[in-house]
């Protein structure tokens, strides 16, 4: 067990990242938090009632949530380039477990709410730690993919855990869903302690936290690919947003068939996800950024066009234009996230980090402002015209701030070149 805890030699480094225990860890550390997030929203008009309170104080054991997985995506990404992948993750896994347990005892609201704000900081570890540990195991062209594999076969668990939340709560209480929580907590933590080997790559003596955050941000390259990949998630804060009032205000449909046409884009999402992981082979992880933006553009023009000639006022015009919007999506956010990450691969949780934290927080101010467009507008334009403009800023970065590539040469020379850009600008 010893050697096993250890830094795995190169040899048990390829067989890692071909093993599916690992795959089934980072799935695991990945989706515990945003899992965790959706199986208590059936029941918050339960905690309402039982703590006696108003559903929009119950909503902040989801808006508080949603902080504390931005907060710790720009704690613990650092301390995992400083300390290792596995305390770190054992650590948040060791708090979220913790928190579970408080949320269980919680005897008012604003308990349970301070509860589920550690919760996600511990649990949301896995969130950042997973994408510096794929960058840890595998080559830039392939981060994109292992990215999307991941995502995908979370987002089954993730679409599934409203449903058992709401079963949970139905047949055992609120309370219940808590006890499961921890549970599940558990069960990833001691997969981690069992099988995850440290996989941190070494560090130059004297480096640390700020010079990491200088390197990034002077790098063309991260920047560029982080722009792109949080303007590329802004799109889908911003439908979110104002989606639930352009179909239950504007189109006099239940909430329940939003529900369903929402769904649509979950899919889509899912889909494109696995349709960059079977093209990623072949594929330059530049190619499959255009070939995602092109699709997201396009989508987003063609919902706007929709918009002017008033054809999408029914939900089928509107969600089957997205659809198109998100499978582009999901090439866009995968492999610009590999490409950041892979622009200092021993600043990999820091960079990580970074972008979980700007994402998340933007994002929950831009969902607020697509809930605006919605809710305060009498045709979808306002809201297609906000995606098609978001649209158009996550292409630029890609013509107005990546550096090219023009020729192919190793993942070493890469690294090498970007490093000396790095230090001239």
């Amino acid at each position: 067990m010893h050697g096993m805890m250890g830094k795995p030699t190169l040899s048990a480094q390829q067989n890692l990242a071909t093993s599916r225990v690992m795959l089934m860890l980072l799935v695991a550390m990945t989706g515990v938090a945003p899992i965790s997030l959706y199986m208590l929203v059936p029941a918050l008009p339960v905690l309402a009632t039982t703590f006696g309170r108003d559903i929009s104080v119950a909503q902040m054991t989801v808006s508080l949530y949603m902080v504390g997985i931005a907060c710790s995506q720009i704690i613990m990404g650092p301390l995992s380039d400083r300390f290792g992948r596995r305390p770190v993750l054992l650590a948040g896994l060791a708090l979220m477990v913790g928190a579970s347990i408080a949320c269980i005892f919680a005897d008012n609201l604003p308990q349970l709410i301070a509860a589920r704000f550690f919760q996600a900081l511990g649990g949301a570890t896995g969130m950042v730690v997973s994408r510096a540990i794929i960058r840890d195991l595998y080559e830039r062209e392939r981060v994109g993919a292992m990215i999307s594999l991941v995502i995908a076969v979370m987002m089954i668990a993730q679409m599934l855990s409203p449903l058992t939340g709401g079963l949970i709560e139905t047949a055992f209480g609120w309370r219940a869903i808590f006890y499961a929580i921890t549970g599940g907590a558990l069960i990833v933590a001691v997969g981690i302690a069992l099988a995850l080997p440290e996989t941190r790559r070494a560090r130059a003596a004297g480096s640390g936290f700020r010079g990491d955050v200088g390197s990034l941000i002077r790098n063309r390259a991260f920047v560029g690919y982080v722009l792109c990949q949080v303007l590329a998630s802004q799109i889908i804060f911003t439908f979110a947003g104002g989606g639930p009032y352009i179909v239950v205000t504007q189109m006099g449909r239940s909430s329940a068939e939003y529900g369903a046409w929402f769904a649509t884009t979950a899919f889509a999402y899912l889909v494109g996800n696995l349709l960059c992981v079977r093209f990623a082979p072949r594929h330059s992880l530049e190619k499959l950024i255009w070939f995602g933006l092109a699709l997201q553009l396009s989508g987003s023009v063609l919902n706007l066009v929709w918009s002017l000639t008033g054809w999408n006022e029914a939900p089928s015009w509107l969600f089957g234009t997205q659809m198109i919007v998100m499978v582009g999506n999901a090439f866009v956010m995968a492999n610009s996230a590999a490409g950041a990450i892979s622009v200092r691969p021993e600043a990999a949780g820091t960079a990580s980090g970074a972008m979980g934290f700007l994402q998340q927080g933007i994002g929950s101010l831009v969902s607020q402002f697509g809930a605006y467009l919605g809710g305060h507008s009498a045709t979808t334009l306002p809201l297609t015209s906000a995606i098609t403009a978001i649209s158009l800023l996550c292409a630029s970065t890609m013509i107005f701030v990546v550096p090219r590539r023009e020729v192919v040469v190793s993942e070493e020379l890469i690294e090498q070149a970007e490093e000396e850009e790095s230090g001239m600008m």
